[in-house]
């Protein structure tokens, strides 16, 4: 079941994201009178097809092969790869017929409409899963400072004042993952300043390691709130109001040490010393495989803003372009060979596998967006049957005012489907790899 649920999450994301993409070329060519023979979902290779609708000049259909999508554009060299229409002469609704400029805008119309998406997907991610942010002024007794976070000169009780000189409302902001590849935060530690700077490599040192997140807003003093029941902690007798004092000869004095000491000892029994009322108790505490023992803390001490649509739009585009700079810094470690291709790039089976087995609607809309972006950065790069190359082809033609040939147009074409056909082995048959690793 797990297995569909992936299957089901890849194609319902990647169809939203072609359809959204292709409709940009769409409407663009429309707009400027150029026919639109085709708008199909999936590929119809061969000819054959699952559903097919004639509506005015164009046929909407769902092809297939499920590899993404594409509208067939009069008078236009792509896929398709309709030489026989090339041969005749130019037609006042075809693309070729067109201004180089309006031409232009028709192939970056998809990108944008990508962009725009990955945009508003992280807006509404915002608005109806986030609601509420804790703001950076809130956390007064300052951060907690995991081992990661200690090894690169972070403490405990630090208070965030800036990352890259820009102050930051959103604690949030302080644990972006932007944050791992090289940058400069800015702390107030006992009333002095002073800048930690993370080094560009220290992502790579983290995932290798495991070592988690840097800080948390945890620095403050906790007690327990409540018992699972059958959990390990109602095992040991833990109860409602007990204050843990300390744990192997660890000293607890925040809920932030409390947790790091449990997820480091996953599957171990430790002693653990609590308070209960005015009596100190001494007893053995059995942490699982997960790092769960089952206590739920009492409530931070921490005042929860409310986002409003304007501040949602305003984050969601921030958080939306910083996760694909990660996205496009992580690129191009794979070439300059600080990173391996086969590590970092996934095909479908990997997205699949990143969408998961379980439906979350908010983790579905995430990786949704982040895809969207991501793909609207890929398809303007200048590669020959992506929307980049044609813009590359159209701003040479543009500044030059030489039309290229349909000849030359044709061997692009070819050369870069040939690009992209071996790109995709690659990806698939590293997935597979993988599988069987």
């Amino acid at each position: 079941m797990s297995g569909l649920i992936m299957a089901a999450q890849l194609i319902l994301g990647l169809s939203i994201i072609v359809i959204l993409h292709e409709f940009g070329h769409f409407i663009a060519a429309r707009a400027f009178g150029i026919r639109v023979e085709k708008f199909y979902l999936f590929f119809d290779a061969w000819g054959f097809k699952l559903f097919s609708l004639k509506k005015g000049d164009t046929e909407y259909g769902i092809g297939w092969l499920p590899l993404g999508g594409y509208v067939k554009i009069s008078g236009m060299i792509d896929e398709s790869m309709d030489k026989e229409q090339m041969k005749k002469p130019p037609q006042p609704w075809e693309f070729r017929s067109k201004p180089a400029w309006q031409r232009l805008i028709v192939m970056v119309a998809g990108v944008a409409m990508n962009l725009i998406l990955g945009i508003i997907i992280f807006s509404l991610v915002i608005i109806s899963f986030e609601k509420q942010y804790l703001p950076n002024d809130e956390v007064v007794e300052g951060i907690y400072a995991f081992k990661s976070g200690r090894d690169v000169g972070l403490m405990t009780g630090d208070k965030i004042l800036a990352i890259n000189g820009e102050k930051i409302e959103r604690f949030k902001d302080a644990q972006s993952i932007k944050v791992l590849f090289g940058s400069e935060i800015e702390v107030d530690r006992n009333g002095s300043h002073f800048n930690i700077v993370i080094p560009d490599s220290y992502y790579k040192k983290l995932k290798e390691t495991g070592g988690g997140l840097l800080l948390e807003p945890l620095n403050f003093p906790f007690q327990i709130d409540s018992v699972i029941n059958g959990m390990n902690a109602e095992k040991t007798g833990l109860l409602k109001g007990d204050k843990v004092l300390k744990l192997d000869d660890v000293e607890i004095d925040c809920w932030g040490k409390f947790r790091e000491f449990i997820v480091s000892n996953k599957g171990k029994e430790v002693d653990i010393e609590i308070l209960r009322n005015t009596d100190t108790i001494s007893s053995q505490l059995t942490i699982d495989s997960t790092g769960i023992i089952g206590v739920i803390t009492s409530s931070a001490p921490y005042k929860m803003k409310n986002y409003s649509i304007v501040s949602a739009f305003h984050y969601g585009t921030k958080d939306a372009i910083e996760l694909l700079q990660v996205n496009l810094k992580g690129l191009g470690k794979i070439f300059s060979g600080e990173e391996k291709a086969t590590e970092s790039l996934q095909g479908p089976i990997g997205i699949a596998r990143i969408y998961g087995g379980q439906w979350n609607w908010r983790k579905f809309w995430f990786i949704t967006g982040l895809i969207s972006m991501f793909i609207g950065f890929v398809n303007i790069l200048p590669i020959p049957a992506l929307d980049g190359g044609h813009v590359l082809f159209l701003t040479y033609e543009t500044i030059t005012r030489r039309k290229l040939s349909d000849k030359f147009m044709e061997y692009a074409q070819i050369a870069g489907m040939v690009i992209l056909i071996a790109l995709m082995v690659f990806v698939v048959g590293n997935d597979i790899f993988k599988l069987f690793k």
